[in-house]
Order: C-alpha cells, then sequence, then structure tokens
C-alpha cells in the first residue's frame, strides 16, 4: 500500500451540501429557503410555540399550582426488602445504597410498612412510617431516627 491509495473506511465521511453555490449544486439562487418570507430572511423565523400570532397553547392551558423549591425527596425502602439482611445487623443508609436496594440517597430515605419484617434488625433512617416503626419493633428489632 502506498501513500496516495489511502481512503477513508466507506461511510465515515460524508459530503457536505454547499448551498447557495450555483444552480447546478440544486441548491443555488435561493440556498434552499425558498422565495421570501420571514424563513427566507436572515436571522429570520419564529420562537419555539408561536402559533401565526394565534393564542399558543402554553397560554390557553390554565396555570395550576406551584412548584416548592425546597421540597425534599426521600428514597423509598419496603419492610420486605429489609429481609434479606442477616439477623442482627445494623441497617445504615450506606448498606442500603452498598446492596443496592436503594440507588439514590436523595433528601434521605424513608422505611415503609409494604411487607413484612421476619427477623431481628437495628434500622437507622432518616423517616419511618407509623406502620413500619409498629413492624420492625414487633420482629424485636429497634429503630433509629438519624
Amino acid at each position: 500500500m502506498k501513500l496516495h491509495e489511502l481512503q477513508p473506511a466507506a461511510g465515515s465521511r460524508k459530503v457536505r451540501n454547499r448551498v447557495g453555490r450555483g444552480i447546478a449544486t440544486g441548491n443555488g439562487k435561493t440556498a434552499g429557503r425558498g422565495h421570501k418570507g420571514q424563513k427566507a430572511r436572515s436571522g429570520g423565523g419564529v420562537r419555539p410555540g408561536f402559533e401565526g400570532g394565534q393564542n399558543p397553547l402554553f397560554r390557553r392551558l390554565p396555570k395550576r399550582g406551584f412548584t416548592n423549591i425546597n421540597r425534599k425527596e426521600f428514597a423509598i425502602v419496603n419492610l420486605d426488602a429489609l429481609n434479606r439482611f442477616e439477623e442482627g445487623t445494623e441497617v445504615t443508609p450506606a448498606l442500603l445504597l452498598e446492596t443496592g436496594i436503594v440507588s439514590n440517597e436523595k433528601s434521605g430515605i424513608k422505611v415503609l410498612g409494604n411487607g413484612s419484617v421476619t427477623k431481628k434488625l437495628s434500622v437507622k433512617a432518616h423517616k419511618f412510617s407509623a406502620s413500619a416503626k409498629e413492624a420492625i419493633e414487633a420482629a424485636g428489632g429497634n429503630i433509629e431516627v438519624i
């Protein structure tokens, strides 16, 4: 193989469409913008959501509620997920992340009472529902709010 025989791999390079370079290219004269009008002008065009002067959708729909910027979202853990741990384990947020029960701690961890816990565990979390608290203590475990 010689230097003049080198070629790029097939399909790895595209030919750029050079507009406004004469009628032979198929995109000469108006350069694919048609004749006159807002979209033909330099800097022309309409903003996103513009509907030609008709009242746009985002203004036709009623506004409702608000978004609380201070909202805290908790990672949820149900009781039946805690059964995978050995008897007497101290379940912490770090352990829950490590074992993959929660993928993101968010603003904290909340234990909910869905399912049942059969082992005596020491659970540390940011929040507990009343039923989860009851169930863990009924199984002989204890809880600690961080």
